[in-house]
């Protein structure tokens, strides 16, 4: 299906003009809608006229006015397409077909795409991948230039490397619809050349930069946006919220940390408004969220369900959204618009009934009118798993003596520096009960060392969990107590591919395997979704969460090393804040 249409054939803008005045039929006609319009965020009873993808008219109920197709919309609602402003598909770790028949017949139709986890794993040719598998879904699917390849220079290696000119040539294609988000905040505010020049290719390209601006505040938030960066997701608290609002910064408020939903909820209502630049994204979605919840569909459902005014909701998600990222002919249902739109069952629980898509219904009752196909995976992406066979070795830390000082890794999430004094065993470290080991190992054909620290506050573990999904280099990450445990789980991840494993008493209990990019999994949503979910409740039994930083998720992001706070890598403990990297975690 066609998504990206020329609206101003001057044919089209013709026969438009004829049926808006009633001189010519209609292409598709839907009777007796209740329009919650996005501008004046009114209710009135329309019908809609369609010439192709073009909408040529909304005007009272007129039995009177001919159509060759007709729809009766009587007790729906209609609203515009959604709009999913920042996200990864790879986070649900399914194909771009699979991604799009599951978010379109909830009513997304156009959403931006960094792909920037493909990106990190195969360079160019995961680009490349993200931007030919966008094409011919029944979404708008908009791919950006990945800006942090990797996440953070010289702090971990990943399998791709793009400076100013990788971005720059991006940018200069018609099918990469701006820079995606810039999470080297300080490299920039330092003066850093590298990531200056990724920032000034965004800014010549004429398309947007969008930011990553996780903790700055003040006279830093303010160089941010200065420097050129137009976004920002990362918001932990409604003070970050209203900061950035004033910073005059494009909020992108994201669904992925539903715990923070109520306090935005409640900040934006406080305004008494919805200001123009608040626009809605799912950022990650986990695939048996993705396939109970939907996408962009729960963000709005959530903010409703806090108290945010339906209009102010759906105006988040389409009118400003479309707005923001410069489509004027998105996100209105009204006269010479693209005619994306939903009709919903229930405003509330954004239930779709019926999704168009360029003037064409896309889905019908919860499925896609037409199937959509996978693009061939190419060899790129797969087998990049390329390292030698682990041994239980790689998850010890050598140490001399019998008792030496370490620096540790204390809390998930928002991890700080810890220090303990522990034991040396036969020329090892000994692991305190009350801790665990974590590992990382590059993935690309480094050979580089295992890298292994101890956490504190991460909970009693009686297993091992391995995973190629480690954002954002995506090595092999490992977490456990037994090394034992992690050896199986990292030489199974070997073998699979990539994936995801968990491993207790010398066995696999669980596990997804994900062989393109070690992040994607080829089976269609309601499979991985199972398997994840299992895999998820598994690990229930066998870890004990902390609610809401010690959680499953937080595995996934341990490794985020562009974010404040020390972590772990494959080049060892560091800490980009603050420029430390400890080759171990042995410090005297």
């Amino acid at each position: 299906m066609p998504t990206d249409v020329n609206l101003n054939d001057p044919i089209l803008r013709a026969d438009a003009v004829k049926a808006a005045r009633g001189l010519r039929p209609f292409d598709m006609l839907v009777r007796n809608a209740v329009m919650l319009d996005m501008v004046t965020g009114r209710e009135r009873l329309v019908d809609i006229g369609l010439i192709g993808p073009l909408i040529a008219s909304v005007h009272a109920p007129d039995p009177t006015r001919e159509a060759h197709a007709e729809i009766d919309a009587t007790g729906a609602y209609v609203v515009p397409g959604f709009i999913d402003t920042h996200l990864h598909i790879e986070s649900s770790m399914v194909t771009p077909a699979e991604y799009a028949r599951t978010v379109v017949p909830r009513g997304v139709t156009t959403a931006l795409w960094d792909p920037h986890e493909l990106a990190n794993v195969a360079g160019i040719a995961g680009v490349d991948y993200a931007c030919d598998a966008a094409k011919g879904l029944p979404i708008r699917l908009l791919p950006l230039a990945p800006t942090c390849v990797p996440s953070a220079p010289m702090f971990e290696v990943s399998g791709g490397d793009f400076g100013p000119s990788e971005i720059a040539q991006l940018l200069a294609r018609p099918d990469i619809h701006g820079a995606a988000e810039l999470m080297t905040m300080h490299q920039l505010l330092d003066g850093d050349p590298r990531v200056q020049g990724i920032v000034a290719a965004g800014l010549a390209s004429g398309k947007r930069v969008c930011g990553h601006g996780r903790g700055l505040i003040g006279g830093d938030l303010a160089a941010y946006v200065a420097a050129g960066v137009e976004t920002d997701h990362e918001l932990t608290s409604a003070a970050d919220l209203i900061a950035r609002l004033e910073a005059g910064m494009t909020i992108e408020l994201r669904g992925s940390h539903p715990h923070l939903i109520p306090e935005f909820a409640k900040a934006i209502i406080d305004l008494g408004h919805l200001p123009q630049t608040v626009t809605l994204c799912t950022d990650d979605v986990f695939p048996d969220d993705l396939y109970a919840k939907g996408g962009l569909n729960h963000v709005i459902a959530m903010l409703i369900e806090n108290g945010v005014p339906p209009a102010w909701a759906y105006r988040a998600a389409t009118l400003n959204a479309a707005c923001r990222i410069g489509r004027p002919e998105l996100g209105l249902v009204a006269p010479g618009k693209m005619a994306d739109f939903v009709l919903l069952s229930d405003l509330h629980k954004v239930t779709a009934s019926h999704v168009f898509v360029a003037g064409q219904l896309a889905a019908l009752a919860g499925e896609l009118c037409q199937p959509v196909q996978d693009i061939p995976v190419l060899p790129a992406i797969t087998n990049t798993v390329q390292t030698r066979k682990f041994d239980t070795a790689d998850f010890g830390v050598a140490a001399k003596g019998t008792v030496v000082h370490i620096a540790t890794l204390s809390k998930p999430r928002f991890p700080q520096w810890g220090a303990r004094d522990v034991e040396v065993k036969e020329g090892h470290l000994v692991l305190p009960d009350d801790m665990i080991r974590m590992a990382v190992c590059n993935r690309y054909g480094l050979n580089t060392p295992t890298r292994v620290a101890f956490l504190e506050n991460w909970g009693t573990w009686r297993c091992a969990f391995a995973s190629t999904v480690s954002h954002d280099s995506h090595n092999i990450t490992v977490f456990g107590r037994d090394p034992n445990d992690m050896t199986v789980a990292a030489n199974t991840l070997r073998e699979m591919q990539g994936g995801l494993v968990v491993v207790a008493d010398g066995k696999v209990v669980a596990k997804l395997i994900l062989p393109i990019a070690g992040l994607i999994s080829e089976q269609p949503l309601e499979d991985v979704a199972k398997e994840f979910a299992d895999l998820r409740a598994t690990l229930d039994t066998l870890v004990d969460w902390q609610p809401p930083y010690l959680v499953f998720k937080a595995l996934f992001g341990a490794s985020l090393v562009c974010n404040a706070g020390p972590r772990l890598s494959d080049v060892g403990l560091v800490d980009v804040f603050e420029n430390v990297v400890l080759e171990s975690c042995v410090i005297s």
